[in-house]
């Protein structure tokens, strides 16, 4: 196949080019930035229309995940970047697609997890989830997430693709051994003694495992029933109490320092953060996916954080 990720330099990118490119499929990525890869880079300004264009006609597959990092301070500015990003990229995407002589068979967009609602009474599916926003006092910038997640999806939806199938790819946070990537972030913080429970550690954390999030992506471009909002995270979220607990055991230490809620505002004011990442209650299961037939190989965060901590140490 012909395989053309746009923002595809990030980690979730980078973890999905290198696995195509080893496989023998051709790969391009649409960057903002020159960098050399072992598949082409081709440039764009992921805004308006250009010569990029011409890699989305005749290719098989987009996959788009073209997007400001999130991890940082929600300043006005920043505000506009992350959303801004989003929406324009997303926009000319579906604009290249439909201006094509041979456009792809099926879209990938990414799309996030967060778009769900804080709860912890029961998971968000596709199919009964609640979209969140309106959560009796949920801090501003969580607010800000779910309205960029929304507008996200509506670009992509607008879009006139009338030959090419879409799916909005809800992904939960894609757990690898590669640096500076969530895991990596996570793992230090076990390795300083300092990961232990964040808040009150009830709030559920929604993971995937990097193989999980591969095969999963591989399974949406096979399966031509599956179109929309799919989720892609295993299907046992665990409370954060429990996920560190795990992490550390798997890791081989005891020492886990708690973090309560003031302690991780401040940390977030230092670290240029915010607390949503760690605090928001994100219990999201992949109906769709495991309804469609689809194995998990790493459905249960014990076995994904050995097999991730072993991988880490080994340096792969």
């Amino acid at each position: 196949m012909r395989i053309v990720i746009p923002g595809g330099t990030g980690q979730v990118g980078t973890v999905l080019a290198r696995t195509f490119h080893a496989d023998g499929h051709e790969v391009v990525v649409l960057s903002r930035k020159s960098e050399s890869r072992d598949w082409r880079v081709v440039s764009w300004n992921a805004k308006t229309l250009g010569p990029w264009a011409d890699e989305i006609d005749g290719t098989d597959v987009v996959i788009n995940l073209a997007g400001r990092n999130v991890n940082c301070r929600y300043t006005p500015e920043n505000r506009r970047q992350i959303m801004d990003s989003r929406v324009d990229s997303t926009r000319v995407i579906g604009e290249a697609i439909a201006a094509a002589s041979n456009p792809p068979k099926v879209w990938l967009q990414a799309s996030t997890a967060t778009i769900y609602g804080h709860r912890y009474d029961a998971p968000n599916d596709e199919i009964t989830g609640i979209i969140g926003g309106s959560e009796p006092e949920a801090p501003d910038t969580w607010r800000f997430s779910i309205d960029v997640a929304k507008a996200w999806e509506k670009a992509a939806n607008d879009a006139e693709t009338p030959k090419t199938r879409k799916v909005l790819m809800r992904s939960a946070m894609t757990m690898s051994p590669d640096r500076d990537g969530i895991f990596d972030v996570l793992l230090g913080l076990v390795r300083k003694g300092l990961g232990g429970t964040s808040g009150d550690g009830k709030q559920y954390l929604s993971w995937i495992h990097e193989q999980d999030f591969i095969r999963s992506v591989n399974w949406l471009i096979e399966h031509d029933e599956l179109s929309g909002a799919v989720n892609l995270a295993s299907p046992c979220p665990m409370p954060n109490k429990d996920f560190m607990r795990i992490l550390r055991d798997e890791w081989g230490t005891s020492i886990g320092l708690p973090a309560a809620e003031w302690m991780l505002a401040i940390g977030a004011v230092l670290m240029r953060t915010e607390t949503e990442l760690v605090l928001k209650s994100r219990r999201v299961v992949p109906t769709r996916m495991l309804e469609s037939g689809f194995e998990f190989e790493f459905p249960h965060w014990e076995q994904a954080a050995r097999d991730l901590c072993r991988r880490w140490r080994a340096g792969t």
